[in-house]
């Protein structure tokens, strides 16, 4: 038996209470940042791919599994398969009218997600943040909920190496609007997008009603830098470990051409 996943705790606690939206959205996020494995009809040809599609319950399912043995476990025998984000997934088969099997009957994750929720998350990943100048005139200690702080938290866990840091706090601009400002300090360049790109998706999926959430990029030599780290929330980004450069295993790995469908 497999260890349990952070798919896995996700999907129990939203099975715990279904009539937590949040719960729910957290296991939309893990869905959308894992690694999942897509079952295929065959091996990949170049950057297509063709999913092995199941009928069941009257519709249509690609399936993905979030672990190898687990895709091996539902299989029984070798089959070929595309490891890919699960973004990258929601994004391929949004409409379609294909929804998802995730784990059939080989983890505690088990479930079928309908093509509308399939359409829903692409949709959702899909929505940035709108580019704004604005003038800080006061930083002030953040008083955010704890489901954003944790949010973040594990959302920029993943974003090692595009900044040193960020941080949360409270501000007030020169035009009188009161609001909260993730300031990145010290960012890669040309990262700012994806930055800007995770801090809203760490808002959306917190649940937070009517949520908002400004970003800024700052060198850590900035006055306002300085004020963000006195008074706020800080996010230290890890450093990414050298790997050795590898082959991609499988179409997808590289975001500028994504997989084809056949």
């Amino acid at each position: 038996m497999t260890e349990t996943t952070r798919l896995d705790d996700a999907h129990a606690a939203m099975q715990a209470d279904l009539d937590d939206d949040a719960a729910r959205l957290r296991f939309y996020e893990r869905l959308a940042d894992g690694e999942l494995f897509l079952l295929l009809t065959e091996e990949p040809n170049g950057d297509e791919i063709s999913p092995e599609l199941f009928e069941l319950e009257g519709a249509t399912f690609a399936l993905v599994f979030d672990q190898e043995d687990r895709l091996a476990e539902f299989v029984g025998t070798p089959a070929p398969y595309a490891a890919l984000p699960g973004r990258l997934v929601a994004n391929m088969l949004a409409g379609q009218t294909i929804g998802l099997g995730v784990n059939l009957g080989v983890a505690p994750s088990s479930i079928l997600i309908p093509s509308e929720a399939i359409s829903w998350l692409a949709d959702t990943l899909k929505t940035g943040p709108e580019q704004v100048e604005a003038r800080i005139a006061e930083v002030h200690a953040p008083s955010v909920p704890e489901a954003l702080i944790s949010a973040l938290g594990i959302k920029l866990a993943s974003a090692g190496g595009l900044a040193s840091h960020a941080c949360l706090a409270g501000v007030t601009y020169a035009d009188g609007r009161k609001g909260h400002l993730l300031g990145f300090v010290d960012t890669a360049p040309g990262a700012e997008h994806a930055l800007a790109g995770a801090a809203n998706e760490a808002l959306t999926f917190s649940g937070l009603d009517a949520g908002e959430m400004d970003v800024g990029f700052f060198s850590r030599q900035d006055q306002a830098a300085g004020k963000l780290a006195a008074l706020g929330i800080r996010f230290d980004l890890p450093k990414p470990e050298p790997q050795e450069r590898l082959a991609p295993v499988a179409p997808g790995s590289d975001p500028d051409k994504p997989p084809i469908l056949k």
